[in-house]
């Protein structure tokens, strides 16, 4: 029985291509579960409310530093009041985690946020 040199070829190609498939298999499966462990881990750590509380102690003690250091420099009361304010609503979220929505905690977070970076950012220029 003579065997064709070519289909030889072709199954060898067809079997390469196989392996290959079912290796690909094995790292989607692999990847799958340990991607989906890593996000409900991270999910759990990362929504802890002790990292907010943390967070939240941060952005009280270095607001108070540059935002008296900014008033000594440039004796304006704006920029420490829109910190003051976006602390405050950031307080606010902590607050509203335990009786409500994350809807109202991610909005009163978020818009906190951005008021306090907007109070650093005019602390940082003296003369606006």
């Amino acid at each position: 029985m003579a065997r064709d040199l070519g289909t030889d070829t072709k199954i060898g190609r067809l079997d390469r291509i196989a392996m290959w498939l079912s290796a690909a298999c094995v790292v989607h499966c692999l990847a799958t579960a340990i991607l989906v462990a890593v996000l409900s881990t991270a999910g759990g750590i990362l929504g802890s409310p002790l990292i907010h509380e943390t967070g939240l102690v941060l952005a009280i003690a270095l607001g108070c530093v540059a935002f008296g250091r900014g008033i000594v420099a440039h004796r304006r009361v704006l920029p420490t009041v829109l910190g003051g304010t976006g602390l405050s609503l950031m307080m606010a979220a902590l607050v509203v985690a335990h009786a409500g929505g994350h809807l109202v905690e991610s909005a009163l977070t978020i818009v906190g946020v951005a008021v306090l970076a907007a109070g650093h950012a005019l602390n940082r220029h003296p003369h606006r």
